[in-house]
């Protein structure tokens, strides 16, 4: 995401502060169809464990989203977990790239 617009540099920077604040294992953000935007951190609890992508796509259905234009996960993985690439893909209707930010 080097060469990316405002928008998308605005995903990084929600992402990277939701993941520092929390000191969550990952911080994630979308935007939706509609130009929200959503950031979210892991949630790790004995009784529930969700990926900080899986929480935002969560919040954007909640709120009502149709679909999905990007995504970022400010991480230490060097991949997407293949649950986070399907969740995404899911409200999204198609593919839509996960970009990875360490």
């Amino acid at each position: 995401m080097d060469d990316t617009s405002a928008e998308d540099r605005k995903l990084v920077t929600l992402a990277r502060a939701t993941r520092a604040r929390t000191r969550a294992t990952e911080g994630a953000a979308i935007r939706d169809s509609d130009g929200r935007t959503y950031a979210a951190a892991t949630v790790d609890l004995p009784s529930l464990q969700l990926s900080a992508i899986q929480v935002c796509v969560a919040m954007a259905v909640a709120s009502g989203a149709r679909g999905v234009e990007a995504a970022v996960v400010h991480t230490a993985a060097t991949e997407v977990a293949e649950a986070d690439a399907a969740a995404v893909r899911d409200l999204a209707g198609g593919p839509v790239p996960v970009r990875l930010r360490s």
